[in-house]
C-alpha cells in the first residue's frame, strides 16, 4: 500500500517553478503547473543532474545540462540524449498540504 508523505504546501509551489524535496531519502521534484502538482524524480535519467534546475512548459520538465524534455505525467523522454524514463509519483492535495508517495504498490 502506498504510504503518502506531506512534502510542501500549495503555497510554496510557483507555477511552472520546480521545487525539489525527498521523500524516505528520494530526491522528488514537484512542480505545479496547468492547474495540478506533478511529482518526477528529480535525477535525470541521462546525466546524474537534478531536473529541478531545469525549466517547465508544456507539462514537460527539461534537463538543464544537456536539453532531454521528460513529461510530467508519465516520466517519459521526449527528446534525446535521453531515452530511458524517470519515474513519476502519485500526487494527494488534502487542504493546502501537498502529499508524494514514492513507495510503489505490489
Amino acid at each position: 500500500m502506498s504510504e503518502f508523505v506531506k512534502v510542501a504546501s500549495l503555497g510554496e509551489l510557483e507555477e511552472d517553478t520546480p521545487k525539489r524535496v525527498e521523500v524516505d531519502g528520494t530526491p522528488v521534484s514537484l512542480v505545479r503547473t496547468e492547474g495540478e502538482v506533478f511529482a518526477i524524480n528529480d535525477i535525470c535519467s541521462h546525466a546524474n543532474v537534478s531536473l529541478s534546475e531545469g525549466e517547465v512548459e508544456n507539462c514537460h520538465i527539461e534537463c538543464w545540462l544537456h536539453g532531454s524534455s521528460f513529461d510530467l505525467r508519465t516520466g517519459k523522454p521526449d527528446c534525446l540524449p535521453a531515452t530511458q524514463p524517470v519515474p513519476v509519483y502519485p500526487v494527494k492535495i488534502e487542504g493546502d498540504d501537498v502529499l508524494v508517495s514514492v513507495t510503489q504498490e505490489s
